[in-house]
Formats: structure tokens, sequence, C-alpha cells
């Protein structure tokens, strides 16, 4: 008789970031899971309160997994190819993490520090990347938001199957990223007139 794998909180998120990938956010229990694990499902609550703190887990891991796509491609690089080079990361990331992904942006606990620290640590690697542009700070936020709106967008279009057109999705990819980048300079050379707008 084989010995069973002793189970702990890392061996638990790993298997359930394979289900969420595989099957979905919404197809996720404790029952599903334990099976999976080949596990009687109330050992799952000595490491866990229930499903809803799973899926919290879930969300910061993605938030952080996220990042380190992000910070990986930007080694090296800088300007508009930094831009370029996280933007693709992050499609990359949703493509291959579709159910973690979700499970990073879907009615997560906000107030969560570990979740409020590792989105922060998104955000100022996108800041970063955008310093080459020498854009004012708050400005850079705002670009930061836009950029955040775009990605997430289009990855979400794309993973409900919304691009029905017969055209190729990474060259539509490609060009709206490029016409951000353009928005950015554009932006950086008329920066006092965004400054003045507040509404």
């Amino acid at each position: 008789m084989s010995r069973r794998m002793k189970i702990d909180i890392s061996i638990i998120l790993q298997k359930a970031t394979e289900l969420v990938d595989e099957q979905g956010l919404d197809q996720l229990s404790i029952g599903l899971l334990a099976e999976k694990l080949e596990i009687r499902p109330p050992s799952l609550y000595n490491h866990l309160d229930g499903l809803n703190e799973l899926k919290q887990k879930l969300a910061i891991q993605g938030v952080k997994k996220l990042n380190e796509y992000m910070l990986q491609a930007a080694v090296g690089r800088s300007g508009d190819d930094a831009v370029r080079a996280i933007s693709q990361a992050y499609i990359q990331f949703v493509r291959e993490h579709p159910g973690l992904y979700d499970a990073s942006t879907r009615f997560p606990d906000a107030n969560d520090q570990e979740l409020q620290q590792a989105q922060e640590a998104v955000v100022q690697l996108v800041l970063q990347v955008l310093d080459a542009y020498s854009l004012h700070e708050e400005i850079a936020i705002h670009m930061v938001r836009g950029l955040r709106s775009i990605l997430h967008g289009f990855t979400s279009i794309e993973q409900m199957g919304g691009f029905g057109m017969p055209l190729n999705i990474n060259k539509s990819f490609f060009i709206l990223i490029n016409t951000f980048i353009e928005g950015i300079h554009a932006v950086a050379i008329n920066e006092d007139k965004y400054m003045q707008t507040d509404d």
C-alpha cells in the first residue's frame, strides 16, 4: 500500500490552481478539490476555513504570479520595449492561468493586507516602467489605470470568445498596445494640458 502524500497549503493551492485553470473558478468546491487530492473533505479544514478562504488565497497567488510574469518580462528592457513586454506577459499569464486570473479579479476581499501588498507590487512595477517617460506622478498613475483597463478588457473578451472575426488576435493586441504607447508619448509632450483637467 502506497504512503499518502503529506498535504500542506502549498500543495492545496497548486491543485486548486490546476482545477480552476482547467475547469473554471465556478466549478471549484471543497469536495472536488479533496477528490483530486485523494483525501477526505474534512481534512482540508485543517488548512482552510472553507471555500471563501481558498478563493481568497487563490486571488493573492494570482496577483503574485502575474507580477512574477511581468517582472521577468521587464528585466533588461526600458521605455516602449518594456511596456510591450509587460503587456505581453500579462496576456500570456491570463492565457496560461485563466482560472487563477479569474480568481484574482472576481470578488476577492479588497481589505486583505496581503492582497493589497501584492496589488501594490504590480502597480509599482508598471510605474517603474513608466519612469522612462518622465511623467508627473499623477499622470503616471492615470496611465497605469489605462493600461490595466486595456489589458483586463482585452483578456476578458478573449477568454469569453468574444473576438469572433477571422482576424489575428495577436495582431489586434499589437496594434492596441502600440496605440497606447503612442498615447504615452503624446501625453508626455502635452502633460500640462492633462494636469489641468479634473473632470
